[in-house]
């Protein structure tokens, strides 16, 4: 909280006062020796999770990682992939699978869990097999895995860009990409795009100028040494930390999983030749049995308490994941686990 005083005379007395409430209501931690065990004074966290089991949201409360609670809302659909949740209109948006389409859902922050949610921003059924979403403004943009021009032994996927206006969303342009799409985020107008199938990053360059149909490469794609497989991805600009998924062996959704932590990213991307890699040295690897993670489908982060956020759609059947103290990396056991099956996609959102 900030507060403005603008006093010619006070007394020491209502000095000491008004620093005393000023102290207590600042933003506070909760140290009970884990020090990334963190409560933000007026801060709520939330973590939004779809599934292709059901096609339901599930919203965790994880202000407090001591005490996370959580809550379902019921859709329509019967398969969902990338969720993206606005504060402002307290709406939370989903790729439909079911449904090939965008979906949103209006005002949902007071309703009750359990309740079967009615979609408020509707889209076209334009898509084959959409996977993850990133939003820039009012435009979402939607990753399609399926298969473009019907030879299999020739990758490419295609980037959907929708632009809501008045409660709808509409197709603005399509863009092809020479490989398979899974997990996509924006830095600034940047787009980044997991390479599925690859251990690959892509970057586009000022991608949303691309304003019509049109198929592109890649301005620069780069190897992250140690992944097998990558499918989700996360970007945060104010600590410049990326973090990608490694599902790695696809037959075995158990335990081969993992997450890579890049720091200082703009630098290394930027010391990286197109073509080149990021070595594991210049990383921080999270995996192993106890982690829980077979198959890593998409993350999440919070850089002011560093916990990472998976949506894991193996092990178990399912799982949402979170862990902190990830510093030196490992096989460490996550500190928050919860079964949701056929998970596949999360979204942190700070109100």
């Amino acid at each position: 909280m900030k507060f403005k005083n603008v006093m010619k005379k006070s007394n020491s007395k209502l000095v000491v006062a008004m620093a005393m409430v000023a102290s207590t209501l600042a933003v506070s931690c909760n140290d009970n020796g884990d020090d990334n065990n963190l409560i933000m004074g007026d801060v709520k966290l939330s973590l939004f999770a779809s599934n292709n089991s059901n096609g339901d949201i599930t919203v965790y409360d994880v202000t407090s990682s001591q005490d996370i609670s959580s809550k379902t809302l019921v859709t329509s659909s019967t398969a969902a992939d990338g969720v993206y949740y606005d504060s402002e209109s307290e709406s939370v948006f989903q790729a439909s699978r079911s449904g090939n389409s965008l979906e949103g859902f209006v005002n949902i922050n007071s309703i009750l869990g359990g309740t079967s949610i009615s979609v408020g921003v509707t889209g076209s059924s334009d898509m084959m097999s959409p996977r993850e979403v990133a939003v820039n403004g009012n435009l979402y943009v939607v990753a399609d895995n399926a298969d473009v021009d019907g030879d299999m032994n020739t990758p490419d996927g295609t980037l959907y860009i929708y632009e809501m206006t008045n409660g709808s969303f509409t197709l603005r342009n399509t863009v092809v990409t020479d490989f398979k799409l899974w997990g996509i985020t924006f830095n600034g107008n940047d787009l980044y795009a997991v390479v599925d199938a690859t251990n690959e990053l892509a970057v586009f360059s000022n991608f949303l100028s691309n304003t019509t149909n049109t198929s592109i490469s890649a301005s620069k794609r780069i190897a992250i040494e140690g992944i097998v497989r990558t499918h989700g991805i996360t970007y945060d600009v104010g600590s410049d930390v990326l973090v990608m998924t490694d599902i790695a062996m696809a037959s075995n959704g158990q335990d081969d999983g993992g997450f890579h932590i890049i720091k200082d990213f703009s630098n290394k991307l930027n010391a990286t030749e197109n073509g080149g890699m990021i070595s594991l040295a210049n990383q921080t690897r999270v995996a192993g049995s106890n982690t829980m993670m077979g198959n890593p489908v998409d993350v999440a982060y919070d850089a002011d308490s560093e916990i990472v956020y998976i949506a894991e759609a193996g092990n178990g059947g399912g799982r949402i994941l979170a862990f902190n103290n990830i510093g030196s990396g490992g096989n460490i056991s996550p500190m928050f686990n919860s079964d949701l099956m056929a998970a596949s996609s999360v979204y942190l959102a700070k109100e």
